[in-house]
């Protein structure tokens, strides 16, 4: 079963958008790690951290919940905006909603729950939310 770390996933999405220029998933975890220890909370290693960061970005790439913003739109080849499989997936765990922690919990209980034809099926339920 693979467990994801679903707050540093979430802060990822929400740069990629909000954000036009270059993404760069190292420092949004050192950002990530710096707002929960703000918040009094114990996170894992930076170091760690920021090589998670770089594989999410990988894999949320490769499995089409990111994609390359388009030259039109002032893609410049290392910057992504959201598809719609990310709108929901951002939508599903953003924490800034009341009761996101139930759609984390399904998540979770999935075998590989960024896999896509799994997280297609659990978003399209409509319990989930």
């Amino acid at each position: 079963m693979t467990t994801y770390n679903w707050d540093l996933i979430e802060r990822l999405l929400h740069e990629v958008q909000h954000g036009e220029a270059s993404f760069t998933p190292r420092p949004y975890a050192e950002q990530y790690v710096a707002a929960k220890t703000a918040e009094g909370e114990v996170t894992e290693n930076l170091d760690h951290l920021k090589a998670v960061a770089g594989e999410y970005e990988k894999l949320l790439l490769a499995r089409g919940y990111i994609e390359p913003r388009p030259e039109d739109q002032g893609g410049t080849g290392s910057n992504y905006i959201l598809t719609m499989r990310g709108s929901r997936l951002l939508s599903l765990i953003d924490s800034s909603i009341p009761g996101n922690d139930h759609p984390r919990q399904v998540l979770d209980e999935q075998g590989d729950a960024l896999d896509e034809a799994t997280f297609d099926e659990v978003a399209s339920k409509a319990q989930i939310a």
